[in-house]
């Protein structure tokens, strides 16, 4: 018996650099958007491109590995990303008292498809994600060796 599923996966580029902060309670979360690029054509066979954005929010031990990405310069606007997760519909009451609704991407992996200062891809494979835990394309260890 199925319980159901719920997974996205998208590439695009940083729309803005992460963002972290933490929960009442001390949980670790990061938010940053990604901007899908995207092409079609119109009923007058015209080519038109089109960007779709997405919010993408972090937690815990993902969370903490973008924010040091982000601090050592790998993850900033701009960067290409893969991005998989779930899609999470949040409603919520604005300060205006405005009902809202908000669709987010609640990652369980992000990768990084290039390198500081680069817009291709990594040539370097990313590590196998661990069982049960989220990963980065690159470990956490002191990146000044990395060759891009």
């Amino acid at each position: 018996m199925f319980r159901g599923l719920n997974n996205i996966q998208i590439i695009g580029n940083l729309g803005r650099d992460p963002e972290m902060r933490y929960t009442p309670s001390g949980s670790p979360v990061c938010d940053f958007s990604v901007a899908v690029n995207r092409g079609r054509r119109t009923p007058d066979d015209q080519w038109v491109e089109e960007t779709d954005w997405f919010t993408v929010i972090a937690w815990n031990r993902l969370a903490e590995q973008v924010d040091n990405m982000s601090a050592k310069g790998f993850l900033r606007k701009g960067t290409k990303v893969y991005v998989d997760g779930r899609l999470q519909i949040r409603r919520y009451t604005g300060n205006d008292g405005v009902e809202r609704t908000a669709v987010e991407i609640v990652a369980n992996r992000v990768l990084i498809l290039s390198g500081r200062g680069d817009s291709g891809p990594v040539e370097r494979g990313a590590p196998a994600q661990q069982a049960g835990e989220p990963d980065l394309a690159l470990p956490e260890e002191d990146f000044d060796d990395v060759p891009f």
